[in-house]
């Protein structure tokens, strides 16, 4: 993971000052997000949920690797009362202020070590409302609830490191009650689903991410769903859709898996064990998101909607941004998969939505020259127009550059060389230029970096 603070040298373990982990990782965009000193292996979260009440209880089994000495380290949560918490069995001292928990471990952490923390905490979790009114955090549906993660909404159920470039598997429990009739509450997370216990009056899911995930990718739903299920060749796939959904959401069973074969011969092997979708009823929602495996609608997607979000399997969630102002490498690719699609649909092709998007008449271009897409200027704007749209610009000019089989190779090559891992825009820059031979400096100059309407070129 990125960090502020280093680690003291091999060997010096025993003699070097341990000190406190930094509270956030230096982002720009989100300063307060994430936490140094540590590095998260893996999240065992075992919840208990009432739909009804709208409150949660929760036990988060945390192993991690230091990266220092730690004297203290910090958790980001927001919300939510911690009841208790230990580190290596011991108990430890928690304080808080505001999302930021300070964890003391009643013994020195040295570097290196595997260390686990277990926080057990309740309460009501929040919904955050951005300054667009969009809503992420936990947000109540009319039959049960979502977790939608991004940028910083996986802080509100669960304690962690919450900054995309601390990856870990997860393993994520969840027990509700079964409903005034008898009948169960669905559970759909990320993953495989493991085991499905009947225990009379409530029923347990327990759901397994096995390759690293960043926490806004972290998802749970809670709620009435028809379950599809089959196998894509030997990967297998999980749909689950709200009846209320069913009618224009009749395709998606079938698309999941016809678009997954066409990102596979694209952009190379599809990164994780298991795909799918979830169709919810959220109809003011207002977006998607790429929960990882299993992308989450608030409605009834288009095709080109869910080309978008299973795209980002590869682009953004397999190869995830290392720092937020990088995210235009997972939103641009996302959407030039969709122009792609479009142009092997017998749409537009790949030129004909660029000039739509240059000249303005495409639907989704208002507003994309508002900054440069590797720029944003803060991060409530991290996933504005110009993240997207003009991402997606970079990526064709680039295609134009080099060529179309130096172009997919390109892309191939990104997604083997940084699977399940992090990367961010001078990578790919770097990428780009030795699989051409070009210096293509001034191309993403003025395309990705510039912050005007560049001339045609």
């Amino acid at each position: 993971m990125m960090s502020s603070c280093t680690g003291s040298a091999p060997g010096d373990n025993a003699t070097a000052i341990a000190r406190p982990g930094t509270a956030g990782v230096g982002d720009r965009l989100f300063p307060a997000l994430g936490n140094g000193g540590y590095d998260v292996v893996h999240y065992g979260l075992t919840l208990s949920y009432v739909p009804e009440t709208n409150r949660l209880k929760g036990t988060a089994v945390i192993t991690a690797r230091a990266t220092q000495n730690l004297s203290r380290f910090n958790l980001d949560l927001s919300g939510l009362r911690v009841r208790a918490a230990t580190v290596q069995g011991a108990k430890a001292q928690v304080t808080r202020r505001d999302d930021e928990l300070s964890v003391t471990p009643a013994t020195t952490v040295r570097n290196g070590e595997l260390f686990k923390t277990v926080v057990t905490y309740d309460g009501t979790p929040r919904t955050l409302v951005g300054d667009d009114g969009g809503m992420e955090g936990w947000i109540e549906t009319d039959d049960g609830s979502t977790a939608l993660g991004q940028p910083t909404g996986s802080t509100t159920w669960f304690p962690g490191n919450h900054h995309p470039s601390d990856k870990a598997t997860y393993d994520i429990t969840v027990t509700v009650p079964k409903d005034e009739d008898g009948d169960p509450y669905d559970v759909v997370s990320n993953g495989k689903l493991i085991t499905e216990v009947d225990k009379g009056e409530t029923v347990t899911r327990r759901w397994r991410t096995e390759e690293p995930m960043a926490s806004y990718l972290a998802h749970i739903s809670v709620g009435y769903f028809e379950i599809h299920k089959g196998r894509i060749d030997d990967l297998p796939f999980y749909v689950a859709i709200d009846p209320d959904e069913s009618a224009g959401a009749a395709k998606v069973p079938d698309l999941v898996p016809e678009i997954v074969r066409w990102a596979s011969a694209r952009f190379g092997p599809y990164p994780f064990s298991s795909t799918g979708a979830i169709v919810d009823h959220l109809p003011g929602l207002g977006y998607a998101l790429e929960t990882q495996t299993k992308p989450y609608f608030g409605k009834a997607p288009d095709e080109a909607l869910l080309v978008h979000e299973l795209a980002h399997q590869w682009f953004g969630n397999s190869v995830t941004p290392s720092t937020w102002k990088d995210m235009w490498l997972s939103e641009g690719l996302a959407t030039y998969a969709e122009w792609l699609w479009e142009e092997e649909r017998g749409g537009r092709n790949a030129d004909e939505i660029f000039e739509d998007f240059y000249d303005g008449t495409d639907s989704e271009s208002e507003g994309i020259w508002a900054f440069p897409p590797a720029d944003p200027p803060s991060g409530r704007r991290v996933s504005d127009p110009p993240v997207y749209g003009r991402g997606a610009m970079v990526v064709h000019k680039v295609r134009e550059a080099v060529g179309e089989e130096t172009f997919f190779d390109i892309l191939r090559t990104w997604n083997r060389r940084h699977r399940h891992g992090n990367a961010d825009t001078r990578q790919f820059i770097a990428l780009c230029e030795d699989k051409s031979g070009k210096d293509l400096s001034e191309l993403f100059g003025i395309w990705l970096f510039n912050e005007k309407k560049p001339s045609r070129m």
